[in-house]
């Protein structure tokens, strides 16, 4: 089994200020940009980039294992893209990381513990996020 150790942290309670603090966002919701390939229904452990500054109306959703009838109508439901830009602009946060990640569904739990995770660890130390809010599809 891969060492994933040193890409993760132990647990710590934020100690920042979120006012001056960087966001990232990271979902498993199965959000791409309609440019990207879509993921895979049947499993899917890649994992999509989007920019922070995406419109919601460049948005996807390929994941069939949550019914997403009110996250079709706003994205922000499952991925929060236009909320952190708000929170932003209203101060309550510094800013986001230039982009977010997104992954579909699989159940290949070893490939995710031992490959996804230390992706998507690497992607959030190089976008340089001093927190992560994390949702589900």
């Amino acid at each position: 089994m891969a060492d994933i150790s040193r890409y993760c942290i132990p647990y710590t309670p934020f100690t920042g200020k979120l006012e001056s603090s960087r966001v990232g966002l990271v979902s498993t919701a199965g959000v791409h940009m309609k440019t990207q390939p879509a993921f895979v229904l049947a499993g899917d452990n890649t994992v999509r980039m989007i920019p922070a500054d995406a419109s919601p109306e460049l948005l996807s959703i390929s994941h069939e294992h949550y019914e997403h009838s009110d996250a079709a109508r706003d994205i922000n439901c499952v991925f929060p893209i236009g909320v952190l830009r708000e929170l932003v602009t209203e101060g309550r946060i510094g800013s986001t990381t230039q982009d977010h990640i997104c992954m579909g569904f699989s159940q290949a739990m070893r490939e995710i513990r031992e490959k996804t995770s230390v992706e998507i660890a690497s992607l959030i130390r190089r976008l340089k996020a001093d927190a992560v809010l994390l949702t589900a599809g």
